[in-house]
This record gives structure tokens, sequence and C-alpha cells, in this order.
């Protein structure tokens, strides 16, 4: 066991030499040393959120599962958020929170492979200020994911908002908008309902809001019910528990127009060699919030 100092918090890391992507020879320690690499720029979409750690202590090959609740074991100085829980009366669940690079390591080090964030932050969790389409393939095609998320950028620029695109090292994109703080997770939800129904209504050949996969055919689901209290999405840079080690990869949206894109075509390598040498696509995101009222007059 190796202990690592950051600022005043100590961590204690160990097997780092344990395989936790077997088909890649990728161990704990490759994953905490990406995790270091990127901090810097990924705690700033991870800052004051409630989280879900998806977790895997034998690697990608055995039984993973995700954390909600801060366990009784993890250090004091590691931040907690206590919310309640979706439509119970007055039950909460204590959400670990990463602030610092300390939190991120040590999470890491406890096999947490993939980071998903609630759309609020802890202050105010009922008010999201992000709004998330969830593309979602009916086929293995990746073209029309590309083609639909060029759609539902097309939609969010139209009502004057700033849209932004990322992988998600899994089989979709996200397609997802900055909101500012105010309205709650219901009425922001109605509204993605409505944007996602005027874009299947304009293009009923290519995309649809049929959430019965055997009703959808070749078409792209507008998932938009991620818009919900209590619901997460992956982080940006989030490591994904797939084989080769894929990242939730934020893109430019001149991404969208090159022929070779794919949804887990980031790996950690590459999304740290990116980041190096063209900085964060989605810097300044906090700063294109847009207000919910002006959403609806504009649509």
């Amino acid at each position: 066991m190796a202990k690592r100092r950051f600022g005043r918090y100590t961590v204690d890391v160990s097997n780092e030499d344990k395989e936790l992507f077997p088909d890649a020879g990728i161990t704990k320690g490759d994953l905490i040393e990406y995790y270091e690499a990127v901090a810097d720029t990924m705690l700033g979409y991870l800052e004051d959120r409630p989280l879900a750690l998806h977790r895997f202590p034998d690697g990608i090959g055995g039984d993973g599962f995700v954390q909600q609740r801060a366990s009784g074991y993890f250090p004091d100085w590691l931040g907690t958020v206590k919310v309640e829980r979706s439509g119970s009366s007055g039950e909460s669940v204590e959400h670990p929170v990463c602030n610092n690079l300390a939190s991120l390591v040590y999470l890491a080090d406890q096999a947490t492979i993939a980071f998903h964030r609630w759309l609020s932050r802890r202050d105010r969790p009922d008010q999201p200020d992000l709004l998330v389409f969830d593309l979602d393939p009916s086929t293995d095609a990746f073209g029309p994911v590309v083609d639909a998320a060029r759609k539902v950028v097309e939609l969010m620029k139209d009502l004057d908002a700033s849209p932004y695109v990322m992988t998600t090292g899994s089989r979709g994109l996200h397609v997802v908008m900055p909101l500012r703080r105010g309205a709650g997770f219901d009425e922001v939800r109605d509204l993605a309902k409505a944007m996602a129904k005027q874009l299947a209504d304009r293009y009923p050949d290519s995309l649809t809001t049929e959430h019965r996969k055997r009703n959808r055919g070749d078409r792209i689901y507008l998932d938009v019910m991620r818009n919900a209290y209590g619901q997460t999405a992956v982080t940006p840079y989030s490591v994904r528990a797939k084989p080769g080690a894929p990242v939730a990869m934020p893109l430019v949206l001149a991404d969208l127009d090159d022929s070779g894109l794919r949804p887990d075509g980031y790996r950690m390598k590459d999304a740290r060699k990116r980041l190096e040498k063209d900085g964060d696509a989605w810097k300044g995101i906090r700063r294109h919030g847009v207000s919910l009222a002006k959403l609806k007059k504009s649509l």
C-alpha cells in the first residue's frame, strides 16, 4: 500500500497492479494515473454534484455495482451530500461528492471506473442546471446517431441555447444544454419532451420518442428521461466499464462532421492527448446557461 499526499489529505493507494481491463492490460494504477491527469478539467464537471459510482473491484469481467450511498469507511474528508429520495416521505440518501484531486484518486482506488453525476448541484438539488438528450441507437449503425445529434443541436441553436455534444464511451451521444437554475426537474423534463416531440414530428422517418424498442424500427430514440430528480448522466472524461476503457469525451460541434467519429472512439490515452493538445471542448459551459422561461417562449 502506498501513501499519496494531496495538500492536507492522505490517500492510501493499494493493488495498483490489479488488472481492471484484462483485454487491454489496464491496471488500477493506470486508471488512477488517468484520473490524476484529467483532474483539473474533470473536477469542474463533478464539483458539488451528488454522484453514483460504478465500481468494479474485480475488474470489468467481474460483478460491478452502482454505489449511491457514501460508505461508512470513506474518509471523513471525502465530501458527501444528503438529499431526499425521490417520492419518499422524508427518507434521504447521503451521496458521495468529489470536489478535489484527493477525492478523485481515493474513489478511483476504490475501483470506481465510471462517475455518474446528478444534473443539479448540492445547494439546490431540485433545480437542474443541465438538460440532456441521450441519443440511443436502435441498430449498430452510428451514422444515424450523428445525424440525430445534428438535428438536436440545430433545434437548440434555434432556441438561442448553447448545445454541447459528448460521446458516451458506450453506444450513443449526449447533447447537453446548460440551464440557468430556477426551474424544477418536472418543468425541465416537460420542456425536453416538447423539444423531442417537435423533432420527432419534424423527422418522423429518423427520430422517435417511442420508448418501446419494438416500436422504434431503425429510428433514433430521443431519450429525455434522465432529466428527472435523482437520475444521473455519465460525467465528461469518465472512463466506462467497457473493453479498451473508452472515455465519455466532450466534442466540439465540428467533430460531428468527422467520418471517423465513434461513440467509444476515445480511450484514456486519446482523451489525455486531446485535452493536452486542444484543451477542454466544453470550457465555459456554465457561463452559457439559458432560462427555462426564455426557452419555452422560443419553442
